[in-house]
């Protein structure tokens, strides 16, 4: 197993959090920035945030007079929220891994998982008549997009990781 390093951005406490936050942020904009562009490519500015948020605020119940923009800003915060969460997880786990390398191998599991998983909620999704005309191919874009990102950051902050990477696959240290 690697030692951890001394001085380490990842040492400090609650460091690791922080870097799932801005690993999520990453993710969250990439996502936000990719669909912006395919909405204005579209004619559509803004339509899938939109679209998004009226579904998800659709299921706490029938519409209220709430606007586009309430959608849309609403839609906005859960989705930064939600890639923080998905960011601080992947930290956590990136930061174990510095004390036990063959927790990577789990990380290719929840990566493997988290994407069948995802791939099948767009797919349910696709059957409502509104989100039917957002493209499989477009949500999958931005979902590796925002994955490679992430990923890109994490990697950045954590330059070990590939030493540990290669001890988890093939037993020898680097």
């Amino acid at each position: 197993m690697a030692e951890p390093q001394a001085g380490r951005r990842s040492a400090r406490p609650h460091g690791w959090i922080m870097q799932g936050v801005i690993a999520g942020a990453i993710g969250a904009t990439a996502v936000a920035v990719w669909f912006l562009i395919v909405d204005l490519a579209n004619g559509r500015p803004l339509y899938t945030p939109r679209v998004l948020g009226a579904a998800f605020f659709g299921v706490f119940g029938p519409p209220a007079g709430e606007t586009a923009a309430q959608y849309v800003i609403g839609y906005t915060i859960v989705h930064y929220a939600a890639f923080a969460l998905i960011g601080v997880v992947l930290a956590a786990i990136v930061r174990r891994a510095t004390d036990d390398p063959h927790v990577l191998a789990g990380l290719a599991i929840f990566f493997f998982v988290f994407q069948v998983a995802f791939y099948g909620f767009v797919a349910l999704l696709s059957q409502w008549d509104l989100l039917g005309r957002l493209a499989w191919y477009q949500i999958g874009a931005a979902n590796v997009l925002a994955s490679v990102l992430m990923g890109w950051y994490l990697w950045k902050v954590h330059p070990a990781l590939g030493r540990e990477l290669q001890f988890t696959l093939d037993g020898r240290e680097v």
